[in-house]
């Protein structure tokens, strides 16, 4: 068995390294690749390190089992794909090298050289290397067109960014079949180009020098300083116990020296940092579930600090030119569990921002003041996408990129899809459009809760649904086919900015494609559902989605005609080859009826079980009077039925209990 994408068949995957990371980045593969049958081979000279990485690897499987990530017999799998060996010859015949050993290039080189001798051509290798640059990693491999830097971060089995980095003779189209594959398989890769550190850990030691040069001066223990960034940054941990979990002084007293000499002078390892690593101690951080209070002086000093430092140092990382701006937004998030550095510096104030980084840079002659935050101040702020628009011959591909929030829809996304459509409204050259989403889990899983808890009044609520409407409206007019490549579930805004498309097709064999689930949180859909779900399945079957917000499996989709057709293999593929075929005129598309589509009708008696009767009844409304109108009356219809369900206390209670419970929470209910 093997996993085939874009004509490669993986069998096998080696990891080197039994180390800190090695194991994980093996798990990784193991949970992603295990059912298709594909080997999963973890290699050390170290009995020892094998034996502590399978207990590890062991352990956090069955972890899994009892959080129920999986079941058991997937457990299995993944254990039975893991096979731990001191014998290079097993690396012999796959398909592609991770190697994860100690930061040291004669151990790299070495080991790679072996690996080439136990490889055939196509072969692709990957460093796990979190600073140096793969000129420097495979200058002895014979063919460094398949060879670059793939950086993991902590934990790899969890952590979803990876950066991708190539030399200088690194072939492009390696690049970009991984840049899929790490999609295809839950992670979140980014491209980098070459430089020492890459984008992302300038940033993080960067963050941790700040805090050790802020101990030295005395500005706080350890334990204040944690706190103070965490306040500062919104990270999930401070730097002082990022570095302890980790394990992280040896690497960041290393990597600091080398970025004073690669990148620019401000970084410097601190004499703490080198004698900590000398004496092999941790640092003094507080336990789980102690509070750490601080003077009021004390915090708004260190908050400072560590904003001027984190602003600069992103800024800094723009400057030299290695990394788009937008992957380098949600990466950071990602993998630092931070915010979002330029979302952040914009929801703070451009200005107050640029004052921040200047004040840093004045306190800190060494770092120079970084020249796209002056662009940026002048400019209003940042210009942040969350879409990806590229052309692939004829069609415009959008693909809306939110994993953190599995592309949830807000009215900036929108506005994005709008925008990237009128762009190429009269360019000739482009003559279809194909709109899908990030990742293999969701296509859109919703409209942005917060968004919708943040509205107040009808009048609101009415706007609102009107504003998405606009958007959905234009998709559904638009004057060159639109397909929609629903890669995972649509939920609620997602499935009704699908159903506005030309077509749509599905990845096959999902058993959740779509879900209207307003009911379940107290509201009913907005962006069209009540409407268009109707002319495409008809009433009585929308009815019966609508009012009891049950699943629709790919299957029942294709029978009912929501979508076009499920498709195997590369979903991108079979949409742009549909796309192109709808705009040739090859193949017809039934569209969505804009008239009247019944004269009459009741709504059949259906058990909703806990859900909300007054709900149930303004949906019903909506539905029902909607089908007898023509499409645009039914949606301005639906929008003031939206509105209405802010006026009721249900719509209130479902929303607060989605965000204190969880989506699976059942809420309870006052039907008022």
């Amino acid at each position: 068995m093997a996993y085939n994408f874009k004509n490669l068949n993986i069998s096998k995957i080696s990891v080197i390294g039994a180390g800190q990371i090695g194991p994980d980045i093996a798990l990784h593969f193991a949970k992603s690749l295990s059912p298709f049958g594909v080997s999963v081979i973890v290699v050390d000279i170290s009995p020892q390190a094998l034996e502590k990485a399978k207990e590890k690897a062991h352990k956090k499987i069955a972890k899994g089992v009892e959080g129920g990530a999986f079941k058991p017999d997937q457990a299995e799998k993944i254990k039975n794909a893991l096979i731990f060996s001191a014998d290079y010859e097993q690396v012999r015949n796959s398909q592609i090298v991770v190697e994860a050993a100690t930061e040291d290039e004669n151990i790299k080189d070495k080991i790679f050289r072996q690996v080439e001798f136990l490889t055939d051509g196509s072969c692709i290798y990957l460093s796990n290397s979190s600073h140096m640059q793969p000129e420097v990693i495979f200058r002895n491999i014979k063919n460094k067109t398949r060879c670059l830097v793939a950086h993991y971060f902590f934990p790899a089995e969890i952590n979803p960014v990876v950066e991708l980095v190539p030399g200088k003779e690194t072939d492009t189209s390696i690049l970009n079949f991984l840049l899929s594959f790490y999609e295809a398989i839950g992670k979140v890769p980014i491209k980098v180009k070459s430089s020492y550190g890459y984008a992302i850990d300038p940033i993080f030691e960067g963050i941790c020098q700040t805090a050790i040069m802020c101990f030295e001066k005395g500005w706080g223990t350890e334990k204040e300083i944690d706190a103070a960034a965490m306040k500062a940054l919104g990270l999930g941990v401070g730097p002082f116990t990022a570095l302890n979990l980790t394990g992280g002084n040896p690497i960041t007293a290393h990597g600091l020296d080398q970025m004073g000499k690669l990148l620019m002078p401000w970084f410097k390892t601190p004499t703490v940092l080198h004698d900590k690593t000398k004496k092999k101690e941790n640092w003094v951080i507080a336990q789980r579930g102690e509070k750490v209070e601080l003077l009021p002086e004390k915090e708004e000093k260190l908050v400072k600090e560590f904003r001027g430092a984190f602003f600069a140092l992103a800024s800094h990382i723009l400057d030299i030119g290695i990394v788009d701006i937008n992957d380098l937004n949600m990466a950071c998030e990602l993998s630092l569990v931070i915010k979002a550095p330029f979302a952040f510096m914009n929801k703070l104030g451009i200005n107050a921002a640029h004052q921040l980084v200047k004040d840093f840079c004045v306190a800190h002659s060494s770092f120079p003041f970084p020249k796209v935050l002056d662009k940026a101040k002048a400019e209003g702020g940042w210009k942040l996408k969350e879409i990806v628009a590229s052309k692939r011959e004829d069609v415009l591909l959008i693909t809306i990129r939110r994993p953190k929030v599995l592309n949830a829809l807000n009215l900036e996304v929108l506005g994005q899809i709008k925008n990237a459509m009128e762009e190429v409204k009269n360019d000739n050259s482009i003559k279809s459009i194909v709109i899908t989403g990030f990742g293999v889990k969701a296509f859109v899983s919703g409209a942005d809760i917060n968004m919708l808890a943040s509205l107040k009044t009808s009048e609101e609520g009415y706007n609102n649904s009107k504003n998405f409407q606009t958007v959905v409206d234009y998709v559904e007019n638009y004057s060159k086919p639109v397909v929609c490549s629903m890669n995972g579930f649509a939920f609620g805004g997602g499935n009704e900015l699908a159903m506005a498309c030309t077509a749509r097709i599905c990845k096959k064999g999902l058993p959740v494609l779509v879900c209207q689930p307003e009911v379940n949180l107290g509201f009913i859909p907005g962006a069209g559902g009540t409407q268009r779900l109707p002319r495409i399945v008809g009433v009585e079957k929308a009815a019966e989605i609508l009012r009891t917000a049950r699943n629709v499996s790919a299957k029942e989709a294709a029978e009912i005609g929501l979508v076009y057709k499920e498709a195997e293999g590369d979903l991108v593929d079979e949409a742009i080859k549909l796309a192109k075929q709808i705009a040739s005129g090859e193949v017809k598309v039934k569209t969505v009826s804009k008239e009247p589509i019944s004269k009459n009708g009741n709504p059949k008696q259906i058990e909703i079980g806990h859900l909300s009767k007054k709900i149930d009844e303004i949906l019903v409304k909506a539905i029902y009077e909607g089908s007898r109108m023509s499409l645009k009356e039914g949606l301005d219809l639906e929008s003031r039925m939206f509105g209405e369900c802010l006026n009721t206390q249900d719509m209130k209670i479902g929303l607060e209990n989605f965000k204190t419970n969880g989506p699976k929470a059942k809420a309870n209910f006052i039907h008022k």
